[in-house]
């Protein structure tokens, strides 16, 4: 009786491992994917931010100011579009990943109901099978 016990501890301890496993690829693989989105995100923008501050330090007079402005609005307003861009992608391929996550958790529960349920049916046949021999008897 140990030893049913046993094993099937196991095979549940061996499941759950291997599920938490796959859990963990698939969140490292997440902050792989997003680690790497915000750093081309931020390096793309310091770039064109950079550039921009070397032309304003040439800028010498009024008139070069005033052609700088709409340059540096421009910088602006696409560093907030980019931002705003890559936390969206970020948020979307973040939900994908918890729903694969979900998904793993619920075929893990429905297997081990499929399999509880049919360690019970077998006790229910033996326990009537026990019972109903000693009536014979």
């Amino acid at each position: 009786m140990y030893q049913q016990f046993n094993e099937q501890f196991a095979a549940a301890t061996r499941q759950f491992a291997d599920t938490a496993a796959q859990v963990n690829r698939l969140a490292l693989d997440n902050a792989e994917a997003v680690f790497g989105l915000q750093i081309a995100a931020i390096e793309d923008r310091v770039n064109a931010t950079f550039a921009f501050f070397g032309e304003a330090a040439e800028a010498r007079d009024f008139d070069a100011f005033k052609t700088l402005w709409p340059k540096g609005v421009q910088i602006a307003r696409e560093n907030v579009e980019r931002a705003v861009s890559t936390g969206q992608e970020t948020f979307g391929r973040t939900l994908k990943t918890n729903e694969a996550i979900a998904e793993l958790a619920k075929s893990q529960i429905e297997s081990a109901a499929k399999t509880t349920q049919a360690n019970v049916e077998k006790a229910a046949k033996a326990a009537t099978k026990a019972s109903v021999a000693p009536a014979a008897k």
